[in-house]
């Protein structure tokens, strides 16, 4: 069993993209199956074949603990970790060729509680990898999409997985995409659209902050894909299958 977190920012697509990864490797002959890890979630566009909320019900928490919807968030995801024998076991029980995991929508329960880690490292597969979305509607600017790539960079020396950038949402940011995808592979291309927008301060923090995390190879590209259409999907697959099966693409 080969195992892939999606993960990335409240609203940037993880969701839909786990739906698409299962829609995706079952028309090419895998065996998918989805493991959900947000409790709170109320409905996911895919079936899932194994639910934390089966073992932790957020509205249960709230109550016991006498908690409210954050505070019982942090400590569902915690009570999480305590049950991954009993997740483990279905896994097992389902025993897919891809375990596609869709984690939390705020990303900083799954990556920067220990709970999160735990979970990463104990759940039994073959071989890992992370998925970290860049959400497209957040990022037409150069200052926030460097922002975004510290977060990204954070959650992959959190969660020390090998890492595939994926920008979502390239069918509602139009003439922008041309501009993002220019941005992840020319250094100097950012700087000068950062010069553009950011006063000194501003400029000199940014720039910063870019030139460590393209030092820490940072500056790969961006995967453009779109949920809705479909588009990017082969490049998607293509760069998980070097990850996970040694570049052995998945076929029909």
């Amino acid at each position: 069993m080969k195992t892939v977190f999606v993960s990335g920012t409240a609203g940037s697509g993880k969701s839909l993209l786990t739906s698409k990864l299962l829609e995706y490797y079952t028309k090419n002959g895998a065996f998918a199956a989805a493991l959900n890890l947000d409790p709170g979630v109320e409905s996911m566009p895919y079936t899932c074949d194994i639910d934390v909320r089966d073992y932790v019900d957020i509205v249960s928490v709230m109550q016991q603990y006498d908690l409210g919807p954050n505070g019982a968030l942090i400590m569902a995801n915690d009570l999480i970790a305590s049950k991954i024998d009993e997740i483990q076991d279905q896994v097992n029980r389902v025993n897919p060729d891809y375990l596609i995991v869709d984690t939390p929508g705020q990303i900083e329960l799954f990556a920067y509680r220990s709970s999160g880690r735990f979970l990463v490292e104990n759940i039994s597969s073959e071989d890992k990898t992370n998925i970290f979305l860049f959400d497209g509607a957040l990022i037409t600017s150069p200052v926030n999409f460097v922002s975004i790539a510290l977060l990204a960079t954070s959650i992959r020396l959190r969660l020390n997985l090998p890492t595939v950038n994926v920008l979502t949402k390239t069918d509602i940011i139009g003439t922008k995409l041309n501009n993002i995808l220019k941005w992840s592979t020319s250094l100097n291309t950012l700087e000068n659209a950062i010069a553009d927008e950011a006063d000194g301060d501003t400029y000199t923090l940014t720039t910063n902050i870019l030139r460590g995390l393209n030092l820490s190879g940072f500056a790969q590209g961006l995967i453009p894909i779109s949920n809705v259409t479909g588009d990017g999907f082969i490049n998607l697959e293509g760069a998980l299958s070097r990850i996970l099966n040694l570049g052995e693409e998945v076929e029909d």
